[in-house]
């Protein structure tokens, strides 16, 4: 348990974060299948393959490279909307990561960051039933946590994903392809939504066995 990382701990994180994507494939084309056209779960496994492998050929010289060494990854191999929107969310934290090392401060500055260029990449808002319905309570949660240290940052904002997951799944799609679904849509969490909480939950788990 750790309240400060170290890059290659930082690294160590993402590494397990992308681990966790591609051992939910499944999970995330079965959500994708029941809203979507059922690719999810292949993209993101294909991109977040790509992003170990990029953070293993890299050798980030600080946090915030190292998120952006998965980002650039994800946004050059998942395809579609999916990668263009996990890799910015992973691209994001390299503007307000400058230093060798992650605290509270810093990871709770990466979700928001994340969270705002997503918004405005991708055009969509909260109660839409999309990635942001796991992605800002997460952020939100995570900066209310802060004082309590890095390790309780990272698992406030996983478990408000999760939470944030259940509560995709009582919306009306109202944006993307599930859109045209209407009030079919309900009873069916977000794929986006799952894959934000996949990631957290890893990183989360990372960081307090750090």
């Amino acid at each position: 348990m750790a309240d400060q990382l170290t890059t290659a701990e930082v690294t160590a994180v993402l590494t397990a974060a992308c681990d966790a994507i591609v051992a939910a494939k499944d999970r995330l084309t079965q959500a994708d299948q029941a809203i979507g056209d059922g690719d999810h779960g292949v993209g993101m496994a294909r991109g977040f393959t790509a992003g170990k492998q990029a953070l293993a050929e890299a050798s980030p010289g600080s946090a915030g490279e190292a998120f952006k060494a998965v980002g650039s990854a994800v946004l050059a191999t998942s395809g579609g909307a999916s990668g263009a929107i996990f890799g910015t969310l992973f691209r994001a934290p390299a503007k307000v990561l400058d230093g060798d090392t992650l605290d509270a401060e810093g990871f709770a500055s990466a979700l928001e960051a994340g969270a705002e260029q997503v918004m405005r990449r991708g055009k969509a808002q909260v109660g839409q039933k999309t990635m942001l319905d796991a992605l800002v309570p997460a952020a939100e949660a995570a900066r209310s946590a802060v004082p309590d240290g890095l390790t309780a940052t990272a698992r406030a904002a996983a478990d408000a994903a999760a939470e944030g997951v259940e509560r995709s799944a009582e919306l009306v799609s109202g944006f993307g392809k599930s859109k045209s679904l209407g009030e079919r849509s309900v009873g069916h969490p977000d794929p986006g939504a799952i894959s934000v909480s996949v990631l957290l939950a890893a990183m989360a788990d990372a960081i307090d066995a750090s």
